[in-house]
C-alpha cells in the first residue's frame, strides 16, 4: 500500500511537470461531461424540465434560503416564488396572456425584474429584455422586432415609454407601468394589481407545451450592422448559459454578486440563470459602483463576482484601501480583462480565481480559461472541439470576408496566426438567429466552409492560438466596436448623427485609448452647405438620442469622406490616426460633459486623457 501511494504521488508530480494543466483540464472535462449528461436528461424529459422548474425545486428544498439580497432587503426562495405567482396571476387576468406570448420588459436591475421573468416562465411566455438606456427610434425598433403584445416598464422609465406611446397604441399594445397609479392615457398601473393577486402556485399545465426549442427570452445585440437585433434565446440555450457557473466551479452555498445589466446575457443568463441552476444566493446591485463594490462584497459575504474588462479596470484605478484584501470573494466570472489589469487585480485584491471566458449572445460556442493563464480566453480542448466543431480561418480585413482557396473553401490559419473564429452549426450547436430578421440571420452564416453543404456561424471575432493551445481574443471585425461593456453599432450612430441639422455624412468608428478596454466612439463628418459645426446643438442631439456608451466622444470634420469603389466608407486610416490633434489638421472636437457641449480638442486635453485625468 505504501509503495502504491508513493507511486501515485510521483505519477501526479510527473503529470504536473510534463502536463502542468492536466488536473485543471481533467476537472473541466468532468464538469462539461456532467453538464452534457444533465442537458440531455432535461431535453428528453416529458414535460421538458425548464430553468423555472429548477427554481421551484429549490423552493421545495430550501424555502427559507436567501434568493435575492437587494439594498437592505432579503427575499427568500419561497418569498420570491410567491411574488412571481402574484405577478403571473395578475398578468393572466389583466393582460390576458397565454402560453407562447411575448412580453417586453423595460426595467433596471431590481428584484421585480427577476420576479417578472420567473412569472412569465411559469405561464409559458417569453421575455424580451429591453435595454433601459435606449430611447426613441431604437426603443420602438427593439420592441417591434420581438413581436410582444405587452410592455412592462419601470416607473422611472415612464417618460421613455411616453415618447413612443403613440406608435405603441397604434399597434394595440398593452402598456403597464410598475407603479400603483398612472394618469397618462394609454398606460395602466401594475403593482397595485400584483398586490391584490393570489400567491397560490401557478398550474404547470399553463406551460405544458414548452419545449427545448421554444423561445425563453429575447436578448438584444447590435451584432455587426444596423439597429439592435433580438437574439432568440431558446430554453435549450438558456440552460446552456445557466450551466456556465457550474462549469466554472460555483456551488450552491455561493453568494453571487450581480452588478452587470440584467438585460444582457451575462447578467441574465450566467448571473440569474446560473444562480437558479446552482440554488445559490444573488446579491443584486442596481448598477456598478467602484466605490461601493468591495463594501458590498464584505456586507453580503459575496463569494462569486461577475465582471467585464471595464469594471475590473475601474476597481484597480479606485483609491487603495487597507481593507482591499479583506473579503471572501474566491471567484470572478467575466470577459474582456486585459493582462495588465488582471495582474494588478490579483496583486491588489488577493488570489481571486479569475474565470475569463469568451461567448456571444447568439453564438454557437464559447471558451473558458479554466487554467488561469493570464490574457487567454480559453484553451483548445479535443473534447470541446469534438462536441462543438470550430476553426480559425484566414480573413481579408479590406474585403471583410474569409479568404478562400482555388476550390472555394476557407483556409485554416497556422498556430500563432490570427484568424476569424467560425463554428459549425449542428443539432447540438444551434443558431436560432434574430427574431423577425431573416436577412441579418442569414448574414451570420457561412456556407461551404470546408466542404460542400456545411454551414458555419461567423463570430465576427479574430483570435489566435499559442503553442500551449491557449486561445486569445484579438479584435472584432465589421461595423461594431465595444465600449463600456456594450456593443455599439456604427450604422446606428451614423444614422443618428446625420439626422442633426448641420451634418451631411458621418463615418463612425471606434478608436483605442491607452489604459481603457475596448474602443471609444469617434466620427468623421461632413457638414451641410452653409452650415457650421454646432457644438451645443450636436451635444444636445447625441445625448437625447444615444445612450452614453454610444455617443461619439470625438468628432472630426472633413470636406469629404473617403469611400471604396462600391461606396463603402473607409475607416482604416481614420482609426490609425485616432484623436491626436498633433497628427490631425482637420477641425477636431471632444464631447465635454462638464460644459454640456463639444469643444475644440487641444493638445493639453489629449495629454490629460493619456494621463488618465480626463474622464471618458
Amino acid at each position: 500500500m505504501f509503495w502504491f501511494f508513493v507511486s501515485a504521488v510521483l505519477l501526479l508530480f510527473a503529470l504536473k511537470y510534463r502536463y502542468p494543466y492536466f488536473i485543471k483540464e481533467a476537472k473541466y472535462i468532468c464538469r462539461i461531461a456532467l453538464v452534457v449528461y444533465r442537458m440531455t436528461k432535461y431535453i428528453k424529459s416529458k414535460p421538458f424540465y425548464t430553468v423555472v422548474d429548477r427554481f421551484l425545486d429549490s423552493v421545495q428544498k430550501n424555502p427559507h434560503k436567501a434568493f435575492i439580497r437587494f439594498q437592505d432587503q432579503t427575499y427568500s426562495y419561497v418569498q420570491s416564488d410567491k411574488q412571481s405567482n402574484r405577478i403571473a396571476r395578475s398578468l393572466l387576468k389583466h393582460a390576458d396572456l397565454r402560453e407562447g406570448d411575448t412580453v417586453a420588459l423595460l426595467c433596471g436591475n431590481e428584484p421585480m425584474f427577476l420576479w417578472i421573468c420567473l412569472a412569465l416562465a411559469k405561464i409559458g411566455c417569453s421575455a424580451a429584455l429591453l435595454n433601459p438606456n435606449i430611447r426613441s427610434k431604437s426603443l420602438l425598433h427593439c420592441f417591434s422586432c420581438c413581436g410582444a403584445s405587452v410592455l412592462i416598464a419601470g416607473a422611472e422609465l415612464q417618460d421613455a415609454v411616453e415618447e413612443v406611446l403613440p406608435a405603441l397604441r397604434e399597434q394595440g399594445i398593452s402598456v403597464y407601468i410598475l407603479t400603483d397609479h398612472v394618469t397618462s392615457e394609454g398606460m395602466k398601473s401594475l403593482t397595485d394589481k400584483i398586490k391584490q393577486a393570489s400567491d397560490e402556485p401557478v398550474p404547470a399545465d399553463l406551460r405544458a407545451n414548452i419545449s427545448s426549442n421554444s423561445p425563453a427570452a429575447y436578448i438584444y445585440t447590435s451584432g455587426t450592422t444596423g439597429l439592435p437585433k433580438a437574439a432568440v434565446i431558446s430554453h435549450r440555450r438558456l440552460w446552456a448559459i445557466s450551466f456556465f457557473q457550474s462549469i466554472c466551479g460555483a456551488k450552491s452555498d455561493d453568494v453571487v454578486y450581480i452588478c452587470l445589466p440584467l438585460c444582457h446575457s451575462a447578467g441574465f443568463g450566467i448571473g440569474f440563470g446560473g444562480s437558479i441552476e446552482r440554488g445559490a444566493t444573488i446579491v443584486l446591485k442596481s448598477k456598478f459602483s467602484s466605490s461601493q463594490f468591495w463594501d458590498d462584497c464584505r456586507k453580503y459575504n459575496v463569494t462569486v463576482i461577475q465582471y467585464i474588462g471595464e469594471t475590473m479596470r475601474y476597481l484597480c484605478n479606485a483609491p487603495k484601501r487597507v481593507s482591499d484584501q479583506v473579503h471572501n470573494v474566491r471567484m470572478a466570472i467575466g470577459n474582456g480583462i486585459r493582462p495588465e489589469v488582471w495582474r494588478t487585480f490579483i496583486s491588489r485584491f488577493g488570489n481571486v480565481d479569475i474565470k475569463e471566458f469568451y461567448g456571444s449572445t447568439e453564438g454557437t460556442l464559447g471558451f473558458l480559461n479554466f487554467a488561469g493563464k493570464i490574457g487567454a480566453v480559453g484553451r483548445v480542448n479535443y473534447l470541446h472541439k469534438k462536441l462543438y466543431p470550430y476553426s480559425l480561418v484566414k480573413f481579408d480585413q479590406e474585403q471583410e470576408e474569409p479568404v478562400r482557396n482555388a476550390n472555394g473553401f476557407c483556409i485554416k490559419v497556422a498556430k500563432g496566426e490570427t484568424g476569424l473564429l467560425v463554428s459549425q452549426i449542428t443539432q447540438k450547436a444551434q443558431f436560432a438567429g434574430y427574431a423577425r430578421d431573416p436577412k441579418q440571420t442569414e448574414k451570420k452564416k457561412l456556407y461551404n466552409v470546408f466542404e460542400k453543404g456545411d454551414v458555419y456561424f461567423n463570430s465576427g471575432d479574430l483570435f489566435k492560438i499559442d503553442r500551449e493551445n491557449f486561445i486569445y481574443f484579438q479584435d472584432r471585425v465589421g461595423d461594431t466596436f465595444r465600449w463600456k461593456g456594450e456593443n455599439v453599432s456604427t450604422n446606428e450612430v451614423s444614422d443618428i448623427l446625420t439626422n442633426a441639422t448641420s451634418i451631411e455624412e458621418a463615418n463612425v468608428y471606434g478608436v483605442a485609448v491607452p489604459g481603457y478596454e475596448g474602443r471609444i466612439g469617434m466620427s468623421t463628418v461632413t457638414l451641410k452647405k452653409d452650415h457650421q459645426f454646432e457644438c451645443d446643438g450636436i451635444f444636445s442631439h447625441v445625448t437625447t438620442y444615444l445612450p452614453s456608451y454610444a455617443r461619439p466622444r470625438f468628432i472630426r470634420i472633413q470636406d469629404s469622406l473617403a469611400v471604396t469603389c462600391t461606396f463603402k466608407q473607409l475607416k482604416g486610416k481614420l482609426v490609425e490616426e485616432g484623436f491626436n490633434p498633433a497628427a490631425i489638421s482637420d477641425p477636431l472636437f471632444i464631447l465635454d460633459e462638464k460644459v454640456n457641449s463639444y469643444r475644440p480638442m487641444t493638445h493639453d486635453t489629449y495629454q490629460s486623457i493619456l494621463e488618465g485625468h480626463f474622464r471618458l
